[in-house]
């Protein structure tokens, strides 16, 4: 076949290949649709490739004259080879979203029809991301989330139709939008009873939901102010500690750790998850999990409740509180272990009796300690392990149960 020499303006700027949906942009530029949309979504640049200008939106206007232009040319050189390009199917637009919304906010046998199409929009990837915040569509989607919307709703998948409720099939929606930090501020600034529906998700739902609002939960307060963060609940708490305890997925009991692990910083947060059962929790997931992120950022969520006197008391009153976390020393991970010296290095300064102290002897802590000063290990965790062990030489220094070898590492 001859080369065929296609005209500079049927090319898209970005590819240089045929263009197959023209659309353009705010700055006037013609770019064929899926090049663009990788280019705004994907790769996360805003602004115009040719001029390089910041574009204020991402509202892609479909070029339909350039279109047909290029169909008529492929028809042309139909005999060269060239396949005719085929009618793209026309965009869901934001008035027909709002329509869609306000119609199921009105008649309530349209929401199952309305969460069906907004769950289809999704499908179609993040480019439609925007125009759901903008139209409305998140607020409705908080709204039957809230409401807890039993309902049943028929939803097709690779296995096959199935049945959900109609409040976990809006929460997989939100998931899927990826809502933006601005929007979620606004959405918990309007609706109070948002973070209290995902909490009952996280703590009763099914593996599925549960996943999605650990993730929804998470993002919430990474967007919200510093007083929503200390006015956190005490009930709050006590969900999430409920839910770590239950039959959670991997997945979702990660989340939901690092969730707690943001909230502990803030005002009486810490006093709070303590209060709510988390120590002896966290010292029970220890226990049974064998999987090295879920037991690091255990430790680490632990590590900030030993913060507070509270927190320590908690992990001495545990019968495996020391022992557990001592064992996790070399076992897992070098975080692990720093997280691990740094528990026992606040237990050690601040709430040292007797009875503690020859407790960490009986269960193998100081021999642990030892061996983190001897071996070639993390500095810090090295010198924390030697402040431990100076310490409280005088209880230490020549124990029994410390085998001869390891007697000549014991820092003087």
């Amino acid at each position: 076949m001859d080369e065929v020499e296609i005209p500079t303006h049927f090319l898209c700027p970005i590819s240089l290949q045929l263009m197959r949906d023209p659309v353009t942009v705010s700055t006037g530029i013609t770019y064929d649709r899926e090049s663009i949309e990788e280019w705004l979504f994907s790769c996360r640049n805003m602004a115009c490739p040719v001029t390089k200008q910041a574009l204020q939106d991402t509202d892609l206007t479909p070029n339909h004259t350039l279109r047909r232009l290029i169909q008529a040319w492929c028809t042309l050189n139909a005999s060269r080879g060239i396949e005719r390009i085929p009618t793209p199917k026309p965009q869901v637009e934001k008035t027909q979203i709002a329509k869609l919304i306000n119609d199921a906010r009105k008649l309530p046998e349209m929401r199952l029809k309305c969460l069906a199409t907004l769950r289809s929009i999704t499908l179609e990837g993040e480019r439609y991301r925007s125009c759901l915040e903008t139209s409305g569509a998140v607020e409705f989607l908080v709204s039957v989330i809230s409401g807890s919307d039993c309902t049943l709703l028929e939803v097709k998948n690779d296995e096959g139709p199935e049945f959900v409720k109609a409040s976990d099939e809006a929460l997989s929606v939100l998931y899927h939008i990826k809502v933006s930090k601005i929007c979620l501020k606004s959405v918990i600034s309007n609706d109070l009873e948002f973070v209290e529906s995902l909490s009952r998700v996280l703590e009763k739902g099914n593996h599925r939901s549960q996943e999605y609002a650990a993730v929804i939960l998470k993002d919430v307060f990474e967007a919200a102010d510093p007083i929503q963060l200390i006015n956190v609940t005490s009930e709050f708490f006590v969900q999430l500690v409920r839910a770590l305890s239950g039959d959670m997925s991997l997945q979702a009991t990660k989340t939901t750790l690092k969730l707690i692990m943001e909230l502990c910083p803030w005002g009486r947060n810490k006093i709070k998850a303590v209060e709510g059962g988390a120590v002896f929790v966290l010292i029970e997931l220890l226990l049974r999990t064998c999987e090295r992120r879920t037991n690091e950022l255990a430790l680490l969520v632990l590590c900030h409740l030993c913060g507070c006197a509270e927190g320590r008391a908690e992990v001495l009153k545990h019968g495996a509180g020391v022992a557990i976390v001592s064992k996790k020393i070399f076992r897992v991970s070098n975080t692990a272990s720093v997280t691990a010296v740094r528990i026992i290095s606040w237990i050690c300064k601040f709430s040292a009796t007797c009875r503690v102290l020859q407790e960490m002897l009986q269960v193998g802590v100081v021999k642990k300690l030892v061996l983190v000063v001897q071996l070639d290990c993390n500095n810090k965790c090295k010198e924390k392990a030697t402040e431990i062990l100076r310490l409280h030489s005088r209880v230490w220094r020549n124990p029994s149960c410390i085998p001869a070898h390891l007697l000549s590492s014991y820092p003087c």
